[in-house]
């Protein structure tokens, strides 16, 4: 028994990483700007003017990143509450006859949910995050009633 739940949830993590992953390597987001090497950041007034200029490109560099990776947050979060939504329909029709795998890839199903909420909330859109998390909210309603309600109604009748 706790061989199968350890399976389970090693297929849910294998399952969100395997969505996380992909998305990292086929749409790479924007690149973190490296921190130039040997300037002090907390004595401005002792800075060479090419430490100065260096350091202000640097904080221009870490600016044009968070802007960047706002849209790029938003777009992965589509894409992966997509991933997501297709992992759990194949879940809950396709591998319904093998219990422990399909449990296991609907719990990836869900651990990517959340990895696709989170990536919508770093996105910084206020009516985009209202949307992922009513997008999970729908998702989770819906899981639940498939899994647990209407299994359950399909067993008790005779």
């Amino acid at each position: 028994m706790i061989l199968k739940l350890i399976y389970t949830l090693f297929l849910a993590l294998i399952v969100a990483l395997f969505v996380g992953l992909g998305i990292d390597a086929f749409y790479p987001g924007p690149s973190v700007p490296q921190e130039p090497v040997g300037i002090i950041y907390d004595k401005m007034e002792c800075l060479t003017q090419e430490e100065k200029d260096t350091r202000l490109d640097f904080e221009q560099a870490q600016r044009d990143f968070v802007e960047a990776s706002k849209p790029y947050n938003r777009n992965a979060s589509i894409i992966t509450i997509i991933s997501a939504v297709i992992i759990l329909i194949i879940s809950l029709t396709l591998l319904n006859k093998i219990k422990m795998i399909a449990d296991g890839i609907l719990l990836g199903g869900v651990f990517t949910t959340i990895y696709g909420i989170i990536r919508g909330l770093m996105s910084e859109d206020t009516k985009f995050r209202f949307i992922i998390v009513t997008v999970g909210l729908i998702i989770a309603l819906v899981l639940g009633y498939i899994k647990f309600i209407k299994n359950q109604e399909k067993s008790s009748i005779p």
